[in-house]
């Protein structure tokens, strides 16, 4: 099946759709940092990497009409800047804002599917106007604005066309949904929105997939049984101490169908302090010690034994803000950039581009590579039917 991959960043939700089964045409990113990052991986031969075909450059200027047709799935993260909890908030106002240009990949290409994620920021309440506008775009893609419409103007057309039943021509439907990359595996508690579409003559009935793992089963290994801390070798002096999690584990009554969230312990218990090692760690890119980290009110860092709080992108306070491991003495470290690579689900072969500041905000932007797989892996199921 061919993809499209706007947006591709450092390739977390491209890398994903690529494990689903999907063969991209075109991947497209505007950075240059990112755009490094999946060349030098490409010439080092690492799969699925080697085979995309990278462009660098804006994508509002890429010609849709050159690439050979028909497309199953467009896919990308359009910048977040606007919508992001970090951010200044100014949405529509905002020239960063690149979802027209997902749009208009939807509405050229024509693909029997699409999937695009943001950060959970863009469905507060303050941009709800602008996430209906955006969703009602996507399913009527052929309802374009008029020469300096504003853009409340288009949304009311839009919803007159909505409303009135009749649709023609190409259209879509479309569901959204807000997942926890916790709850499907991944050892980050990281929140997106997926904006997913289905062409509407194809007939696809679709969800979201299912919640594979879970908090509760996670405090039933820690707490109910000594299985976590068995497996990872913890002694009970080196336990953290009765928390409201041991509470809430005392009180379930059967064990949970799921599987346990992965802790940051599960994702990097193997890998020695980098902080004790000099230099990068052999047979690891990137594990390298970042000295500077502090910890201030807000930014406290991640505890081992639970999923990491949301990597960033940005700066918040002190360079790299969240991006940093708790120990159980309370004392802070940042995260080294394999470590963060892990808590994305990157594959350990794969290297960053560029320096610390900027190899953790290419992983604080992308989608995890295991939670862009299920969903992907879920869409083709689909497509595979009809």
């Amino acid at each position: 099946m061919k993809s499209v991959e706007l947006f591709v960043g450092a390739g977390g939700l491209g890398i994903g759709v690529s494990q689903a089964g999907f063969e991209p045409v075109a991947v497209v990113d505007w950075d240059r940092w990112a755009c490094d990052t999946i060349r030098e991986n490409s010439e080092r031969g690492l799969s699925p990497l080697d085979k995309w075909p990278l462009t660098e450059g804006d994508v509002s200027l890429f010609d849709f009409g050159t690439l050979a047709g028909p497309i199953d799935l467009v896919t990308g993260g359009p910048p977040c800047q606007p919508f992001s909890l970090g951010g200044q908030h100014r949405a529509f106002l905002d020239k960063r804002d690149m979802f027209p240009q997902a749009i208009r990949a939807v509405r050229e290409l024509r693909p029997r599917a699409f999937v695009f994620e943001n950060v959970k920021g863009l469905t507060r309440s303050t941009f709800a106007n602008y996430l209906e506008y955006i969703r009602l775009q996507l399913r009527h893609p052929d309802l374009t604005a008029r020469h300096e419409e504003p853009w409340l103007c288009h949304l009311a057309r839009l919803e007159d066309y909505e409303t009135a039943g009749r649709h023609d021509g190409l259209h879509y439907n479309v569901v959204m949904r807000v997942l926890n990359a916790a709850d499907y595996g991944v050892p980050q508690k990281r929140e997106r929105v997926f904006i997913v579409g289905f062409r509407a003559d194809l007939g696809v009935e679709w969800h979201f997939p299912t919640p594979t793992h879970s908090q509760d089963a996670l405090l039933w290994w820690q707490y109910r049984t000594d299985l976590y801390w068995d497996l990872h070798r913890v002694a009970k002096k080196d336990r953290p101490a009765p928390s409201r999690g041991s509470a809430r584990a005392a009180l379930m009554r059967q064990f949970p169908m799921t599987e346990p969230w992965q802790t940051v312990r599960d994702a990097i218990s193997d890998l020695p302090d980098p902080e004790l090692m000099p230099g990068d760690f052999c047979g690891h890119h990137g594990h390298k010690f970042q000295p500077g980290a502090r910890s201030y009110p807000g930014h406290t860092g991640s505890p081992m034994d639970e999923p990491a709080k949301t990597l960033k992108a940005g700066v918040h306070g002190v360079p790299g803000g969240e991006n940093m491991l708790r120990r159980a003495d309370g004392s802070v470290r940042y995260f080294s950039v394999r470590e963060s690579a892990r808590l994305q689900t990157f594959p350990d072969e794969m290297v960053f581009h560029g320096s610390w500041t900027e190899a953790m905000r290419q992983l604080g932007n992308a989608v995890p590579c295991k939670l862009g797989a299920q969903v992907a892996a879920q869409v083709r199921d689909c497509l595979i039917q009809v």
